[in-house]
């Protein structure tokens, strides 16, 4: 006869949690990974996003563990901490598309400043020395896709790789890319036609 396991309460995964037990948090992460993931994908409308929102939830409630005060249930808890990070995403994503805005309107109007025009060689340096530094064959990748501007089947007929490769390497330029330049960085490298 099998002998049934117990299964731990989140009260008591909390405790654990608090004192800084991996398994306890790994417990939690797997427990509520996937409803937050789905409840995140529903507002955003967007797998990369959600799951880049869930993961930064994580990360933090991780670094926080110590000194994580709940006072609800946990899965409210994780819920309204999703929430809000969706929120701060949404703010986060209007001020980027109004930024975008008013550059397209400033560049349609034709007005071009010395000051535009050196912040944006430097900012256009930085990028090509991180593009640099991507590893051999992610650059190599990433290059024939925004540079050469090939199709990710294209570039994976030439190299004899999946498709799924070609959009992986290009996904994983990409996240470097913005975590060393920043969002201004990765804007510039999509309006610059890189």
């Amino acid at each position: 006869m099998m002998k049934q396991q117990r299964v731990v309460s989140d009260e008591e995964l909390m405790y654990f949690f608090k004192q800084g037990s991996e398994i306890a948090f790994a417990e939690i992460y797997e427990r509520y990974w996937g409803k937050l993931f789905l409840h995140a994908r529903k507002l955003l409308k967007d797998d990369e996003e959600a799951r880049d929102v869930i993961q930064e939830v994580f990360t933090q409630f991780w670094q926080r563990a110590a000194s994580v005060d709940i006072s609800v249930a946990l899965s409210s808890y994780l819920y309204k901490i999703v929430r809000n990070r969706i929120f701060d995403h949404i703010k986060h994503k209007k001020v980027v598309n109004d930024y975008l805005s008013s550059l397209t309107q400033f560049m349609e109007e034709g007005v071009l400043l010395t000051d535009v025009d050196l912040r944006e060689k430097e900012l256009s340096a930085l990028i090509e020395r991180e593009i640099q530094a991507l590893p051999p064959k992610m650059r190599h990748i990433f290059e024939l896709s925004r540079k050469q501007h090939l199709s990710y089947k294209e570039i994976a007929d030439s190299l004899g790789i999946s498709e799924h490769t070609v959009k992986s390497q290009v996904s994983n330029a990409l996240r470097i890319l913005k975590s060393r330049t920043g969002v201004a960085g990765i804007v510039f490298l999509f309006l610059s036609g890189l």
